[in-house]
This record gives structure tokens, C-alpha cells and sequence, in this order.
């Protein structure tokens, strides 16, 4: 029998239902995984080892008791920093929140906790979810488990360092530019990317409100399917969630003679740009060729807009984040710096507190904001988000799905982009318009590079079509074997 860590998420259901082990023997190992681990990757912030093990416990106890159908019962799990769990810190890798322990949990997190998940801890964030490394967390930078001298993505990257290194079969991320997807690529796992407003905001710390979205890391679509169905759903305590019903997603009966007979998916030609790795570009290719032979139609689409959004996330995206994180002042969350007086107390617990990028985007943000600026920087920068909407969906009146890569390139290596913020942001190039249009997407592995390197695949589906994805994705994992392929540590 494999090790308890080596076993997807599904495959410990299965156990559990079976009685081949307890949670409490599958929670044991998992931190035990994590501590053996932790000092290379440092994918985790906080560790809830003596409370996960007594949710085990209760889980068993549960399970015993022969009434208990949770469909996530005894599983470990971790969540992002940046998703509030009653009783545990929630930083944001920020320093502004050092010490903050909320009194509420995400409706995400305690929709999970109501199937019966056990959660062992939080994972390593980009400051405030701004960041594609993880290398912008105030508390030190998370190693992509395939070369520790690489980056793992971000800013869910604590999360994807996880789930790939077999210290937890599943984690919760967020993706505001990619940032599910993207670190889902560079660790070769399976991220998914709901549809802005399909799971509550309601606990999820802002950073852009109009395009956060809190999404899923596995390894397998199968994995995903089961948290995205059970966190799925309105919420009355977030206004911009979409009560849309809860999802069924039976992946069992995705799998026929010819299982993508009927789909339609478009590759956009503006996603293969001058500089995108070229092993990147073959093993997509290659991919979309397994996806054809699989039953699907294939076809190029042209997304005219996709130039534009990058300029348009990185104003829309800081102008959000200098209101959410005005916040943050020194009088209501975390510590506060000594001071004369209270303007000067803002002043130097954000000047002190806040990390470069951080700040970096606040200030973009509040001038793009500003009197005789907002309409030529803010207002224009909407107009053309509408344009690369109907772009979108333009081209879903002719295909299912959107077949892309997720990053121009693999992992590199950590500080490659410690003085160039433009080339951070190009990290994200191909993930950010699923995000100023509210899409679904999800990035799976597909291939390796000379260097061992996963390259991710993603999809992009119209709006709360996450079934659509979760099926394609099944089916490629089910006739591949590249999601199954493990780092050595």
C-alpha cells in the first residue's frame, strides 16, 4: 500500500469508507509530511496540528457511529492565508496583520468544515495576494518542491507547494489574476478558478473586489470537483455571489468511447505571443492534440482584446486594492507603530508595515483614482474590460471551451524578477483576462521541460460552466499520466 500522503484526495475517501485506515492515522501522517518538509518548501504560515487531530478524532468518532454521510469526512486539508478561520491567524502575509486571529471563518472554509474537512493549516500568500512568486509574503518565500531554487508560482503558491509536494491531497486559493492557475502550472497540479461570484467572498481578505474569486488546488480534476461542489453557492452575507444552485458534478459518467465527442475548443491565436517558452507552446499543442483524438472539435479563435489586458488589470486591480486595503491603519486590525498623534499612526504603521509591492500598488492605484485622472485611467480601463468581455463572449457563440497556455514559461528561479515588476506581471499575461471577464478556468499539468518543469494547460469555460472544465480535465488525466508524476524530496 502506498504511503497515506501519497493518495489523491478521492483515493482517501475511498480508504475512509472502507475502513483501510482512520483520519486520524491519514491527519498523523499528513503532519507528519508537513514536518518533515516544511524547513525546505515553507508553504505553510500556521500549523494546526493539536486541533486537526482532534478534528480527526471527531471524525472517526463519526464515521463509527454509522450516520455520519459528510462527503468530505476526516479529510486533511489546507487553506490560504488570506481566507479567515475562526480561531486561527490570518495574516495575508502582510506584517500589517501580524498576530490577527479572526472571530469568523470564509463561508468557503465552513462549507468545507461542514462536509466534514480537517483543516492542518495556512499556507504561504503573496502579501495580500498581490504577487506571482510567493516571494512577496512578509514571512519569507515558499520553494516550488520540483527545484527548490525555483518559485512555485503565486500568490497561492503556499498552496500549490503543498498539494504538489504530498504534505495535503487539496488546498483553498484565491485567483485574482491567475493566481490559482498560475501556481497550479508551475507545480504541476490541478487549480481551479471559479466564477467570480460562484463561491462566497464572504471571509476572503480584498484585494481586487471585482475580481477575486476563491478557488480549489488538487491534483486531480476529480479532487477539485469534490471541494468546488461543495463550496459552490449563494451566500446572503456577499451581495456578488450568484445564487445559481449548487452543483452536480458526476465525473464516473464523464468517461465513454469517445468522451469529448461534441466539444468544441478554440485556441486563440493571441495566447501564443513572441517570447512564450518553446516547450511551453509544444507541449500545449501537443495537449490539444490529445484532446481531439479524444473526441473533441479543435479550432483557432481570435480574442482581438487580449493585448489590452494587462495594462487594464494593472489599473483596475491597484485602483481596487488602495480602497480595500485603506483599512489597514493601525487602529482596527494588527499592531500598531507608537505616535504622536492618530494621522501620524497611519502614516507609520502603513509606511512600516506594508511591503514594497504593496505599496506599490496602492500608490498606482490611488493615483489612477485620483481627481483628473480617474476618467482617463480607471474609467477608460473599464470600457475596454468590456471590450475584452464580449470578446469572450463573441467566441463562446462557436466553441465550448478555451484551450491556452497558462504561463509563458515554467518556474523560475527565485529573485529572476526581484528588480523588474513588469516582467512579474507578464508572469500572468494569460491568465488575466479570465479574470476581468469573471470566467471559469482551470490549469492542469501537461508536460515537463528540459529542466523537469511542469507546464500547465489551462481552460476557460462561459460563466458557471465549471462542469464543462472539471469533465475535460477528467478525461485528459484519465488517457495521461503527467498528473501523476511526483518531485523527489
Amino acid at each position: 500500500m502506498p504511503a497515506l500522503t501519497d493518495l489523491t484526495l478521492s483515493e482517501m475517501q475511498h480508504g475512509l469508507k472502507e475502513g483501510a485506515f482512520s483520519s486520524r492515522d491519514l491527519v498523523q501522517a499528513t503532519l507528519d509530511r508537513i514536518s518533515e518538509l516544511e524547513p525546505a518548501l515553507h508553504a505553510f504560515l500556521h500549523i494546526a496540528g493539536s486541533s486537526a487531530l482532534q478534528q480527526a478524532e471527531r471524525a472517526d468518532e463519526a464515521r463509527r457511529a454509522g450516520a455520519d454521510g459528510r462527503p468530505l469526512l476526516g479529510i486533511p486539508m489546507a487553506i490560504k492565508d488570506v481566507l479567515t478561520v475562526e480561531g486561527l491567524p490570518c495574516t495575508s502575509g502582510s506584517r500589517i496583520l501580524e498576530g490577527f486571529v479572526p472571530p469568523y471563518t470564509a463561508t468557503s472554509v465552513q462549507r468545507l468544515l461542514d462536509a466534514g474537512v480537517v483543516i492542518v493549516g495556512k499556507t504561504n500568500t503573496d502579501e495580500f495576494a498581490m504577487g506571482s512568486s510567493t516571494e512577496n509574503s512578509a514571512y519569507g518565500v515558499t520553494h516550488n518542491p520540483w527545484d527548490l531554487a525555483r518559485v512555485p508560482g503565486g500568490s497561492s503558491g503556499g498552496s500549490a507547494a503543498a498539494v504538489a509536494a504530498r504534505c495535503v491531497p487539496a488546498a483553498l486559493g484565491t485567483d485574482t489574476g491567475g493566481s490559482v492557475r498560475q501556481p497550479a502550472s508551475l507545480c504541476g497540479v490541478t487549480g481551479l478558478k471559479t466564477t467570480y461570484g460562484r463561491v462566497s467572498r464572504y471571509g476572503l481578505v480584498a484585494f481586487g473586489s471585482s475580481l477575486d474569486t476563491v478557488g480549489a488546488i488538487g491534483r486531480t480534476a476529480e479532487d477539485v470537483a469534490a471541494i468546488f461542489s461543495v463550496m459552490a453557492g449563494g451566500d446572503p452575507r456577499d451581495a456578488t455571489s450568484a445564487d445559481v444552485g449548487v452543483p452536480t458534478i458526476d465525473l464516473a459518467h464523464a468517461l465513454g468511447k469517445i468522451p469529448l465527442h461534441g466539444m468544441r475548443i478554440g485556441v486563440p491565436k493571441e495566447y501564443f505571443i513572441a517570447g512564450i517558452q518553446p516547450e511551453v507552446e509544444s507541449a500545449v499543442r501537443l495537449a490539444v492534440g490529445v484532446l481531439r483524438d479524444l473526441g473533441a472539435e479543435v479550432r483557432e479563435v481570435s480574442l482581438p482584446h487580449t493585448e489590452y489586458a494587462l495594462p487594464v488589470y494593472y489599473i483596475i486591480a491597484p485602483a481596487e486594492a488602495s480602497a480595500n486595503l485603506a483599512r489597514y491603519d493601525g487602529i482596527r486590525y494588527g499592531p500598531r507603530e507608537p505616535a504622536g498623534d492618530m494621522r501620524e499612526v497611519f502614516f507609520h504603521t502603513r509606511g512600516r508595515r506594508f511591503g514594497q509591492e504593496v505599496t506599490r500598488r496602492i500608490m498606482i492605484g490611488t493615483y489612477a483614482l485620483s481627481a483628473g485622472y480617474y476618467d482617463a485611467y480607471y474609467g477608460q480601463a473599464q470600457r475596454v474590460r468590456t471590450l475584452i468581455r464580449r470578446d469572450f463572449e463573441s467566441v463562446f457563440q462557436d466553441v465550448d471551451l478555451i484551450a491556452a497556455p497558462t504561463a509563458p514559461g515554467t518556474a523560475f528561479k527565485i529573485g529572476a524578477h526581484a528588480n523588474d515588476p513588469l516582467a512579474m506581471y507578464l508572469e500572468d499575461v494569460f491568465t488575466l483576462p479570465a479574470n476581468l471577464a469573471g470566467l471559469p478556468g482551470i490549469s492542469f499539468n501537461v508536460g515537463f521541460d528540459g529542466n523537469d518543469l511542469p507546464i500547465g494547460l489551462q481552460l476557460i469555460a462561459p460563466h458557471f460552466r465549471e462542469d464543462a472544465l472539471l469533465r475535460t480535465a477528467h478525461v485528459y488525466q484519465q488517457a495521461t499520466e503527467w498528473h501523476l508524476r511526483a518531485p523527489e524530496l
